[in-house]
């Protein structure tokens, strides 16, 4: 094995009598390290907007979630038993019933009186991960705290030391039907006033209000029922196997188990399948690299009869020929996928240090430059492809030199 390496390494590396088989083969070595730098940093790039989506998504879903299979809600009684099941679970760290619904906002001090937004009733003292911008997350006695955007824009002020907060009125579908099938009942409209301002992004803060669980059991009628029971865990990792154990010992007919993948779900299939299109267009340019490679050692057989034919005299058998040339393409691929992965692995940490690459339109986003995280698994992939790719180009000239007889190859040459 020793001598097919160096004669592979001295085909690679000495003076050519045409000039051109150096130049292919540097094209080749260039053209792999370009593929597998560009790979690295556009897949580095979307998975780090995956991760900030993941994260961004994950802060206002909750990593599992307990809900009503038949979709009318989970009698409150069975919250405590529920709850405790699903903490003695490993890696659960928080369980917390909410009620959720669309209700009319109502407000007479903007001329956007009517707007419909999704209210999330929760128990304040389980819900201590928010941290409003304005005012305190206090939803006791009919408080809500609206997004921040949502407040600015319909002039809710929150309340403020001595100085009372903005009141609104929430106005539910319940309580819409009622009036019409009431003609003599007065709607059911919830009054609440403004505590708190919270940001966690645009989309979400401008159609999401919260108010107390009880308060929003009342608005939608729901007397003691519940939407459901959200799940934190210390590891968002464990949400799948989290998931499918506790789906496991639950009643399927009652109860169903939706993980934060499931909630948007349509959102990340999107943003995987962007990264595979990406990755299956970014290949093609190691492809290109790999014809070169074909060309390349085509050439060198040629110009190498001679000395393929003293080999096979000197007793190497065809195997040994095709290892040669095989190896050849593997130094090439070797060589090219490690400039690359230098190259790409430095871009990477430089935008992640120094953050190089602006984000157009940044303001009105939670990030100001493109974010980047690699994974292991994107590594060792990109490298298994380029080098097979390399090697699978290596293949025909391999089997062309091991095809070459001896005397032939030499008297070719006298």
């Amino acid at each position: 094995m020793a001598y097919r390496v160096l004669v592979a390494r001295r085909y690679l590396a000495s003076r050519r009598q045409v000039t051109l088989i150096s130049v292919l083969t540097s094209v080749s070595i260039a053209g792999v390290a370009l593929g597998v730098a560009s790979l690295i940093v556009v897949l580095s790039v979307m998975n780090g907007f995956y991760d900030v989506v993941r994260g961004l998504m994950v802060s206002l879903d909750p990593h599992v979630r307990i809900v009503s299979a038949a979709g009318d809600g989970i009698d409150a009684a069975s919250v405590p038993a529920l709850s405790a099941q699903a903490l003695a679970m490993p890696h659960v760290e928080e369980a917390a019933a909410y009620v959720e619904g669309k209700a009319l906002l109502l407000h007479e001090g903007s001329q956007e009186t009517n707007r419909v937004v999704i209210v999330r009733g929760v128990d304040p003292a389980t819900y201590g991960r928010m941290q409003p911008v304005r005012g305190s997350f206090d939803l006791e006695d009919q408080g809500i705290a609206i997004g921040l955007g949502l407040g600015e824009r319909l002039g809710l002020m929150p309340r403020t030391g001595a100085r009372a907060g903005s009141h609104i009125a929430l106005y539910s579908a319940a309580g819409i039907a009622q009036s019409f099938t009431r003609l003599f009942a007065p709607p059911q409209v919830e009054r609440f006033e403004v505590r708190a301002h919270f940001m966690l992004e645009p989309s979400y803060d401008n159609t999401h209000v919260f108010v107390g669980l009880t308060s929003a059991q009342r608005l939608f009628q729901m007397r003691d029922a519940i939407t459901g029971i959200e799940l934190r865990l210390d590891d968002l990792d464990h949400a799948v196997t989290t998931g499918r154990v506790l789906e496991a010992t639950l009643d399927p007919g009652r109860y169903e188990v939706q993980t934060w993948y499931d909630l948007q779900q349509s959102l990340y299939d999107v943003m995987r399948l962007e990264k595979w299109g990406a990755s299956i267009v970014l290949i093609l340019i190691t492809l290109v690299a790999a014809f070169n490679i074909v060309g390349s050692l085509s050439m060198v057989v040629i110009e190498k009869r001679r000395d393929i034919g003293v080999l096979r005299a000197m007793g190497a058998a065809r195997a040994d020929i095709r290892r040669i040339f095989l190896l050849e393409g593997a130094l090439i691929g070797a060589l090219g996928a490690g400039i690359g992965f230098a190259a790409g692995l430095a871009l990477v940490y430089v935008q992640h240090t120094f953050a190089l690459v602006p984000l157009l339109g940044a303001e009105s986003f939670v990030i100001n430059a493109y974010p980047v995280s690699v994974q292991a698994l994107d590594l060792v992939a990109i490298g298994g492809v380029s080098f097979g790719l390399c090697l699978l180009a290596a293949l025909y000239p391999a089997l062309r030199a091991a095809r070459l007889e001896p005397a032939r190859a030499v008297q070719a040459h006298r």
